[in-house]
């Protein structure tokens, strides 16, 4: 009778088998329980430094806790780093002896005082029209170095906006000096001064170390903060963020306390809640920055899955699905199941780069991002109307579940995907 058994465990696709264990780590009304706490009225659209995502915080700490987690470095599950801002002051700037108009520079920079000339060795670069104005600019200023950015005046309209980069930042290396126009730079002098603010953040990470590979590292991620309270639509001013990303943040505490409880993970997993994904993905990077990238074989970031996705339910997407091997491992564990991934509908939101795999992913980790969000039709984005009730939790919940059965063999360490090449 043993023999007959284990015959017919054999004749069984494995992903039916890994489904049947799943099966009892997930169900709706613990994901409605979560999720409702996350994206309540109460919680005022858990916005960055206000009470409630420090609430939030300690929410998801606790059940990482409860589940059985390790935290991933010190004691505490929170992972604390600060960002800064630059309030304005004062600023003078000429060029080639003719006095550059004030609202046509902009410096980002973490000094409070900054005084550059032609002998100071910025390096001077351009961003010429038709070229990607923000993408561009983020460059520079994340690069390390000192730069003074040309833009070509094609982008006045929009040149104002990159004062964005002085609201909220880490630490820098260098300076970056916008000057919107082409001048000859022979000489020059641009002095500036701010008032640089220091501000408290913190991700929430717990780790779940590995039997056999414990330095090799499996993550599941997704950002905890939202936009917090904003103009008001039919009277709610409260945007609670349910989707974007309450619904992700939920999938990572359900999948931190199914792993927890299998207790059969070969490679170690790490769970993360970002913070400051919606002011610039500060939480992302400074996680980033802890880490060895040649050790983590995969990044699932999961990002706004409470709707259904445009093929219906028991469907996603998996974004940069070409760039490595990641999302075809997924699909193959699924097979099955009746759950389906597909490759990203939307290459031109570019979304592969826009949310909190991006930072790893440049880095040539296989990490990827996993959604249902109709990107072209999705109503309550960014709107006080993305509330639980507008959700899907059931599938949502089939969702989670299809999740940690598709990483299972890179979890149990029998597959590794390819590494993202540098573009």
């Amino acid at each position: 009778m043993q023999i007959l058994r284990l015959l017919f465990l054999v004749l069984i696709p494995a992903p039916y088998i890994a489904a049947q264990n799943a099966g009892t780590s997930f169900d709706t009304g613990t994901v409605e329980k979560t999720i409702r706490f996350l994206a309540a009225d109460e919680m005022k659209g858990r916005a960055v430094f206000s009470p409630e995502i420090d609430k939030a915080a300690d929410f998801i700490a606790a059940s990482f806790k409860k589940s059985g987690l390790q935290p991933l470095q010190g004691n505490s599950f929170l992972q604390p780093f600060t960002v800064y801002s630059a309030a304005f002051r004062g600023l003078m700037a000429r060029a080639d002896q003719k006095e550059l108009p004030k609202d046509n520079v902009i410096v980002i920079t973490g000094q409070p005082v900054l005084e550059v000339t032609e002998k100071s060795g910025y390096n001077i670069r351009s961003i010429n029209a038709g070229s990607s104005l923000f993408h561009e600019a983020s460059e520079a200023v994340n690069n390390g170095g000192n730069n003074i950015v040309l833009v070509d005046e094609s982008f006045a309209p929009d040149f104002k906006r990159l004062i964005l980069f002085k609201r909220n930042f880490l630490k820098r290396a260098g300076s970056t000096i916008f000057i919107l126009g082409k001048p000859a730079l022979q000489t020059y002098t641009i002095k500036a001064s701010h008032v640089i603010k220091e501000h408290r953040l913190a991700n929430v990470a717990g780790l779940l170390p590995g039997r056999s590979r414990k330095d090799e590292y499996v993550i599941f991620s997704a950002h905890y903060d939202h936009i917090g309270i904003g103009k008001p639509v039919n009277g709610d001013s409260v945007y609670n963020g349910a989707n974007d990303d309450a619904s992700g943040t939920t999938a990572v505490m359900m999948l931190a306390g199914h792993f927890a409880a299998l207790k059969n993970n070969e490679r170690s997993i790490i769970f993360v809640a970002f913070t400051a994904e919606e002011s610039g993905g500060f939480g992302s990077q400074y996680f980033s920055m802890q880490l060895n990238p040649s050790q983590i074989a995969a990044m699932l970031n999961i990002e706004m899955i409470g709707t259904d996705s445009k093929w219906g339910k028991n469907s996603a997407y998996i974004t940069g699905f070409e760039k490595s091997s990641l999302g075809g491992i997924l699909q193959k564990n699924l097979t099955g199941t009746g759950f389906e991934f597909h490759p990203d509908p939307y290459p031109d939101q570019h979304l592969f780069y826009r949310s909190d795999n991006a930072t790893l992913a440049k880095l040539g980790v296989p990490a990827h991002t996993i959604s249902t969000s109709k990107m072209d039709n999705e109503p309550n984005y960014h709107q006080p109307g993305d509330a639980v009730e507008t959700l899907d939790l059931a599938n949502m919940t089939e969702i989670i579940r299809s999740i940690g059965i598709s990483a299972g063999s890179i979890i149990a360490g029998k597959e590794t995907p390819s590494r993202v090449k540098d573009e």
